[in-house]
């Protein structure tokens, strides 16, 4: 394993002139510098062109082309990566300065590791964050929601090369990934305990009904190969403690 690894951070954007500058200087900016930077856009119509044509010296490489979401373009920014360590950060989200660096000390240190994963910082509509911590409990994270923050991921190119993110998911990909991953090799992740990416809330998972998000996170443990009885009881867990998520969403907020 070679000492100053290739990192590939992929941006998948569509009409996202609001935050994307803040973004690419994010990734920019990193004290880790070898980096190789995609941007994948969608074919925006706002002036999300403009803003990457401006940023070209920062970019290594950009396509601009109707897809078919989120997941979609994300495959499409794998397929063109070349690094060791492939990170996505949407346009959206930032990374902390460190983030990278960070991630290869923790790669390079652990020589099982295929996905590296941190905290981040939850960023709320008043620009106020929060840190979200990862909760180890693997019950939690099987039979409830996922617990891995997925913005924070720098995953082995090993990894992408069996799987990709399944394009037949709304907002449930990134969980289905993970859970397949864990399912069959859970030491393959390695923690950094502290935020490494600002998460501005919302996005396509909050839009979801909530039979909407039951429906998909069933289909996401089954093609993550989890048996049936398993989904059946994470089904009903879900069901059975929605008044209680509501509640502490309600005091929390």
């Amino acid at each position: 394993m070679i000492n100053n690894p290739l990192v590939s951070i992929i941006t998948v954007v569509f009409n996202g002139e609001k935050h994307l500058q803040q973004t690419i200087d994010s990734v920019h900016n990193q004290t880790y510098k070898n980096i190789e930077y995609l941007i994948i856009d969608g074919n925006s119509t706002d002036n999300t062109i403009k803003i990457i044509k401006k940023n070209e010296s920062k970019i290594s490489k950009w396509i601009s082309e109707p897809d078919n979401g989120l997941y979609h373009a994300m495959n499409k920014g794998i397929n063109l990566a070349k690094g060791d360590l492939i990170g996505t950060i949407n346009s959206d989200d930032w990374y902390e300065l460190n983030a990278v660096e960070l991630s290869v000390k923790a790669y390079l240190n652990n020589l099982n590791a295929k996905i590296i994963h941190a905290n981040r910082y939850d960023v709320y509509d008043n620009n106020s964050k929060k840190v979200y911590k990862f909760n180890p409990s693997a019950f939690k994270f099987k039979y409830f929601h996922m617990t891995y923050s997925h913005p924070t991921m720098f995953v082995s190119k090993e990894v992408y090369k069996n799987l990709k993110y399944n394009t037949t998911l709304k907002s449930s990909a990134d969980y289905q990934f993970v859970l397949e991953v864990y399912l069959n090799n859970k030491n393959a992740f390695i923690h950094i305990p502290e935020p490494i990416v600002n998460f501005r809330l919302g996005g396509i998972s909050g839009q979801l009904s909530f039979s909407e998000e039951l429906k998909e996170s069933y289909l996401a443990r089954k093609m993550a190969g989890m048996k049936m009885h398993k989904r059946i009881f994470a089904l009903f867990l879900r069901i059975i403690l929605k008044p209680i998520v509501f509640l502490k969403k309600k005091f929390n907020n």
